[in-house]
């Protein structure tokens, strides 16, 4: 029977902690800043995909650092930036109502901020969460390739990303109640209900984390900037990033287009919280089976399989738009054929990430498991910052903003808004080219690198 230390399930219960605390807020994040904040839908996807996109650039940095302080410190910086990070976002759309310059209109709508240059205040605040999270990306991967040996690594991050997913699906699961029983002002107190988790992590670790596994804490910073030079130089790694973000760009519109997409298209009365939960669920119950099953089979054989998932998923995804009116299963067809994606989704990250997360892991050594998890983060780094920008710009093209079609009281022009959003699900159709080029792109990457691998063979024998 495998067994684990204790450092390793306290960095696993600190990791759900603040996965729980990051999806209640991202899965509405492009909702809060259109709708608390009065971005448009372009302002909100480019500001969402730069501060996902710094939140899996960081950690290449903060991992570094990670190493020379230790990750027990670096651990509590996180904590208390994230906590600190969460209750801004709720605290300062409070405070800015109670001064004045803000206000609400029946205690659901917020206004008052579209086109003010207090818009951005929003931006210092994110900061802090960008910053504790990256810590957090590289410094509880960094702790499970250390307190893992070489046979155990595939079933303690299979473990590790079964807790991300019960983390977000708890998450998720606050969302639509709050959003529908409070309107906008749901969404800004999911934010004092994240801050109040991480900082229960916080105390968690303060309390309960202690590891002796403290290889490469001290070096200098001469040091750390050699490593860094030594992993950007790695062909490998840098190719596998690029080919796997093109999975994270379509895993990530759960987060940048569906929330809008299905609210648009089925009205209020849609539960995209739920709709997404139906990751976490599947990941949850089906990835330590998966990696089981495919612990024979390599790494990029296991991914392999999911990469050639995804654009399915995608095109799914785009034929709810398509099927009419009549409900399927008691479901709106978009949101049906939403949820068969998002499942397909998940199907897909089984079999991609856990095995993405021990490939880096094994290549990391001793003392620089925190620049090298930090390092694998990259994909996401490219894939949000693109994604949330073409998301912006797609929803505004085929299924943009219901307001933009009401009259002056507030009454919607159905006929062309329906014209507007007839096209809706042409967005998808922008994510199944981008999975099946990434899918193409993999399966070459694996025949090459097998290719060179096997012709070194005989040079090391």
């Amino acid at each position: 029977m495998i067994r684990f230390s204790k450092p390793f399930w306290v960095a696993n219960f600190v990791e759900l902690l603040e996965r729980l605390a990051f999806y209640a807020v991202f899965i509405v994040i492009t909702l809060y800043l259109s709708n608390v904040w009065g971005f448009s839908d372009i302002q909100a996807g480019l500001i969402s995909g730069v501060f996902s996109a710094l939140l899996y650039l960081l950690p290449l940095f903060t991992g570094a650092y990670a190493d020379r302080i230790g990750f027990r410190a670096a651990i509590i910086i996180a904590f208390a930036l994230l906590s600190l990070g969460y209750g801004g976002l709720g605290l300062l759309p409070t405070l800015l109502e109670s001064s004045g310059l803000v206000t609400y209109e029946m205690t659901t709508t917020f206004t008052g901020l579209k086109e003010s240059p207090l818009q951005w205040s929003i931006i210092p605040v994110l900061i802090l969460i960008v910053i504790g999270g990256a810590f957090i990306k590289a410094v509880i991967s960094g702790t499970i390739a250390r307190e893992t040996t070489t046979e155990t690594r595939a079933r303690g991050y299979a473990i590790f990303y079964m807790m991300v997913n019960i983390g977000a699906f708890i998450g998720k699961t606050v969302v639509d109640p709050l959003r529908r029983s409070m309107g906008d002002q749901g969404l800004v107190y999911l934010n004092y209900f994240s801050a109040s988790m991480t900082f229960i992590a916080l105390i968690a670790v303060f309390l309960l984390y202690k590891s002796t596994h403290t290889e490469g804490k001290g070096k200098s910073f001469f040091e750390i900037g050699q490593s860094m030079i030594k992993v950007f130089s790695n062909v490998r790694l840098l190719l596998l990033i690029l080919i796997v973000s093109g999975f994270w760009m379509i895993q990530s519109q759960m987060y940048a287009t569906m929330p809008k997409y299905v609210i648009r298209l089925i009205g209020e009365g849609a539960s995209p919280g739920w709709y997404a939960n139906v990751n976490p669920l599947v990941v949850f119950v089906l990835v330590n089976f998966i990696t089981s099953a495919m612990k024979k089979r390599s790494a990029v054989t296991s991914m392999m399989i999911g990469m050639i998932i995804i654009p399915i998923s995608a095109l799914v995804m785009s034929m709810g738009n398509q099927l009419g009116s009549a409900y399927i299963a008691g479901l709106h067809p978009v949101a049906f054929m939403m949820i068969v994606g998002i499942a397909m989704q998940a199907l897909a990250e089984c079999f991609i990430s856990p095995r993405y997360l021990e490939y880096f892991s094994l290549q990391a050594p001793k003392g620089e498991e925190g620049l090298y998890l930090g390092f694998s983060h990259l994909h996401s780094f490219i894939s949000y910052l693109l994604a949330f920008g073409v998301s912006g710009f797609l929803l505004e093209k085929y299924c943009p903003d219901p307001r933009l079609f009401t009259n002056a009281e507030g009454v919607l022009d159905t006929v062309a808004y329906s014209a507007a959003t007839h096209n809706a699900h042409y967005i998808w159709y922008v994510f199944v080219g981008i999975g099946a080029i990434s899918a193409i792109a993999l399966f070459a990457y694996g025949r090459i690198t097998k290719s060179i691998d096997k012709k070194k063979e005989p040079a090391a024998s």
